[in-house]
């Protein structure tokens, strides 16, 4: 089972206490994933679709519950892919159908069908425990979120860009800051921060999910921390070993041209010394003197030895 199915499979089990938080989770099911369809004889009959079978259960569960509807499950296989299946919840009743469309205010009082959800104005989505279950309602409709162990990614497919605007709205009232963008002809709600995914699954209430997610993230968070460590560690690694190099370079060029003879006393000692221990550090080179020199008197023995080829090399080179 893939993480976003684990998650929905969670959700699937939360079944809000309030009548008018179980409203505003239908009212988000139905408004991102549902169908209503009008006879001739203006008859209506409300069709929901999904793929996951605990999803289905969820709303056959809350359209029961909270409106004690008629109602039906049917499952269509698709042909072409056998593990595919389209799950579809139905309240045929046209008096069930009325009363569920009028509560969660998807319907006026002149029967016209519309996307009366505004944010602003509507007691659907009014109180924050309804915010809460309209969130919960509209992930396990149209949302997904990646595996944690490879990237961060938590979206809401919505069909229109008003749709998209009122999630990311209500998102914002949690202080969650998601991003819309379109694909296809669809407009997708998403987050991709870590963190702002960890706070929009306690929103929702998904606490197992939220702890799987937050332990995933400890453990990268010490891997990287481990890995920047390590890297940084090898650099300087390879810097002390790359200087350690040079430095032997430019003794033995003094040594193989001038001589020591000329070397002040301390640079001598240096010289012998980091030859003799071409992979000593700088506090131990200067540990071996006598009397001891610290590190920075020992680089600064080391670089004047450097300058000192350097001015040879020059002179060699005329």
């Amino acid at each position: 089972m893939s993480f976003s199915s684990e998650v929905k499979d969670e959700l699937s089990r939360q079944m809000p206490q309030a009548r008018h938080c179980q409203i505003a989770e239908t009212a988000a099911i139905i408004s991102l994933c549902g169908r209503i369809l009008i006879s001739s004889e203006d008859n209506y009959c409300i069709k929901i679709h999904t793929e996951n079978i605990a999803v289905a259960r969820k709303y056959f569960t809350l359209l029961k519950k909270t409106f004690q509807a008629d109602t039906e499950i049917s499952i269509k296989q698709n042909v072409y892919l056998k593990k595919s299946r389209t799950y579809t919840v139905t309240v045929a009743k046209h008096e069930d159908a009325m009363r569920i469309l009028k509560a969660v205010r998807l319907i006026d009082e002149h029967q016209e069908i519309g996307e009366n959800l505004s944010i602003v104005g509507n007691l659907v989505v009014q109180q924050v425990c309804c915010r809460r279950s309209f969130l919960r309602g509209a992930f396990l409709a149209t949302g997904s979120i990646s595996d944690p162990e490879k990237s961060y990614h938590f979206e809401i497919v919505c069909a229109t860009m008003a749709k998209a605007e009122q999630l990311r709205a209500i998102m914002a009232t949690f202080d969650i800051e998601a991003k819309i963008i379109r694909r296809k002809r669809y407009f997708v709600v998403y987050i991709k921060e870590g963190s702002q995914i960890v706070d929009i699954l306690n929103v929702m209430e998904a606490h197992v999910a939220l702890m799987n997610l937050e332990n995933v993230r400890i453990l990268k968070e010490m891997r990287n921390s481990v890995n920047r460590r390590v890297n940084c560690e090898t650099a300087n690694i390879n810097k002390t070993v790359s200087a350690a190099v040079k430095q032997v370079e430019d003794i033995t060029y003094i040594r193989d041209t001038v001589g020591f003879g000329k070397l002040a006393e301390g640079l001598e000692e240096i010289a012998l010394k980091r030859l003799e221990h071409p992979e000593a550090t700088l506090k131990e080179l200067g540990l071996m003197l006598n009397p001891p020199v610290g590190k920075s008197g020992v680089n600064h023995r080391l670089r004047k030895l450097g300058s000192i080829a350097e001015a040879i090399r020059e002179e060699k080179q005329k």
